[in-house]
């Protein structure tokens, strides 16, 4: 029985999470959980897993599940709460938990995933901003405490099977899939017209917000390289990513002796998260599994660059190395919430990430205190640009 903490509980990978570690419960316990705002679902899942600890990170969020826990008496179970940065790192360092799965979006997931590596204990990851931001920083720290870093993403936990088939040093390339998003076909003159809810519209995945957007910009794919690079120490120029629309093949692996590899299943998050919690065992589910016959058409074509910059931002970002990937974390992270408030056009997304990037002043080898220092002035430029009427690139 291992006792497990899911950071981000309440979103879409940590409900589904969730719903794998319920189907295991012989084999796992829930220990904690964190939520950010959606307390009435926190709330249920308190109630139906009854973790020893939960953190909560807003802080109006967090006074009003208090009052109601006074005013309602239902600490029943008695669930120690705690709160903000703090309260995250105290789930993920506490002596009885053996796994964390962190499902945070954005930066927030640094500092827990750090602390949870600092502890020895296990990390399942899918909260890419962590391996972007400080990608040099988790991976040689998770080196000295001996601990394994498993991919959560589709594309990732595709790339980490297939590598099964061969040696690192015959490798040729890594081949991410991405499905291209809700507007693959859509033509670029027009991407400073495209609403909120178009964008939200993801053809076959369901997630959040902000990777949601992030996929029809692109930026996730490039993000997802700059992942791949570092938990499987593959250089930038042996990552390639191919649009493939039906979303079925999510990753493959091309070999020297021209063996390509390719990792299949319908899109479903719950079969990369149950294989990272029993890697390297495969459990039987009753996951729906993918039927050959019903597969019209399985189609790959190389990505519009010029159309999406957001997949050559991320590249450059990698090229650059130091505090660039936190930069250009950070910056997107602040303008895809400026275009969800209406604040942007979904042009302006790439640009202002751009603009951003190009003025920073790289720090190289940096330590945690460069990488957030950078990580807040990325914040402040790229909300200065948001303010700015005329965005044009100089």
């Amino acid at each position: 029985m291992k006792n497990v903490v899911v950071l981000g509980s309440t979103g879409s990978v940590g409900r589904n999470a969730l719903n794998v570690l319920s189907n295991f419960a012989d084999r796992f316990n829930v220990f904690g959980l964190s939520s950010n705002t959606n307390i009435g679902l926190f709330k249920e899942q308190i109630e139906r897993f009854k973790p020893k600890r939960v953190a909560i990170t807003d802080e109006e969020s967090f006074q009003g599940f208090i009052d109601s826990l006074r005013s309602l008496q239902e600490r029943e179970n008695e669930t120690e709460v705690f709160f903000g940065m703090d309260g995250l790192k105290k789930l993920c360092s506490d002596p009885e938990v053996d796994l964390v799965i962190n499902a945070l979006v954005g930066a927030v997931g640094l500092l827990p995933s750090l602390a949870t590596i600092e502890s020895g204990k296990g990390l399942a990851i899918a909260n890419k901003e962590t391996l972007v931001m400080a990608g040099d920083l988790l991976t040689q720290k998770a080196k000295e405490k001996n601990v394994k870093i498993l991919p959560i993403d589709s594309e990732h936990s595709a790339i980490l099977q297939c590598l099964l088939s061969g040696k690192k040093n015959e490798v040729k390339r890594l081949i991410l899939t991405a499905s291209g998003g809700p507007f693959l076909k859509r033509k670029k003159k027009d991407w400073k017209n495209i609403k909120v809810n178009e964008a939200l519209s993801h053809p076959t995945w369901e997630m959040g917000k902000k990777i949601t957007v992030d996929s029809a910009t692109l930026m996730n794919k490039g993000l997802e390289v700059i992942e791949a690079h570092w938990l499987f120490d593959m250089p930038a120029f042996k990552i390639k990513v191919l649009i493939h629309p039906q979303s079925i093949v999510h990753s493959m692996v091309e070999f020297v002796d021209g063996s390509l590899i390719a990792q299949m299943s319908i899109p479903d998050m719950r079969i990369p998260i149950q294989y990272a919690l029993f890697y390297p065992e495969r459990l039987p589910t009753n996951n729906k599994p993918l039927n050959l016959t019903q597969i019209k058409t399985l189609s790959f074509f190389e990505p519009d660059q010029k159309k999406f910059p957001g997949l050559e931002i991320c590249y450059q970002a990698l090229e650059m190395g130091g505090t660039a990937p936190a930069v250009l974390s950070a910056a997107n992270e602040i303008v895809v919430k400026a275009f969800l408030e209406e604040k942007i056009s979904f042009a302006d997304i790439c640009r202002i990430v751009k603009k951003t990037l190009k003025k920073h002043e790289v720090v190289e080898n940096p330590n945690l205190d460069d990488i957030l220092n950078a990580d807040r002035w990325a914040r402040e430029e790229a909300n200065r640009q948001i303010n700015i009427k005329d965005r044009t690139l100089e």
